[in-house]
């Protein structure tokens, strides 16, 4: 991610703290930034290894957790839970209203991208798991998968 699009971001992201009452503090707002700029989802002792590396200070992996958990409540990161690993979410700067977040997963080189899935295709799903006689918890879907990259150096 660009400098530019990080600022904008991270701009974006404080005002969506402010508008729902939560504070974007700074380590909070470092936290997302590792977020944004990584390649690939983070663990938490990631994270905090890249924490200390970026802003020459350790944080405790206890505190990366809490930190991520603030983060995800606010929308503003996901965690996978295949892999325990959390990525930034993908329509922090955007504008429009999200979708039920659905993550396609690389299989060979962990790359993550986030799409949206339709709201009546959440609603087929909850009522298939409610006519099953279970409730659904959570909508979010993690699919295994292979990138462009990877599915043509596979061929």
């Amino acid at each position: 991610m660009k400098a530019s699009e990080l600022k904008q971001t991270l701009g974006k992201a404080e005002q969506s703290c402010r508008a729902s009452g939560a504070r974007l503090t700074e380590k909070r707002r470092n936290i997302l930034a590792i977020l944004l700029r990584a390649k690939t989802p983070l663990s938490a002792y990631e994270i905090a290894d890249q924490y200390s590396r970026d802003y020459d200070e350790s944080i405790p992996a206890m505190s990366v957790y809490r930190m991520l958990d603030f983060l995800a409540a606010e929308n503003l990161a996901h965690k996978l839970n295949s892999e325990n690993k959390y990525l930034a979410c993908g329509h922090i700067a955007c504008d429009h209203r999200h979708e039920t977040p659905q993550f396609l997963i690389c299989s060979r080189c962990n790359k993550v991208r986030e799409i949206g899935i339709k709201p009546e295709v959440i609603a087929a799903l909850r009522d298939t798991v409610e006519g099953s006689g279970y409730r659904l918890l959570t909508s979010q879907l993690e699919l295994d998968c292979l990138c462009e990259d990877c599915a043509r150096s596979a061929a």
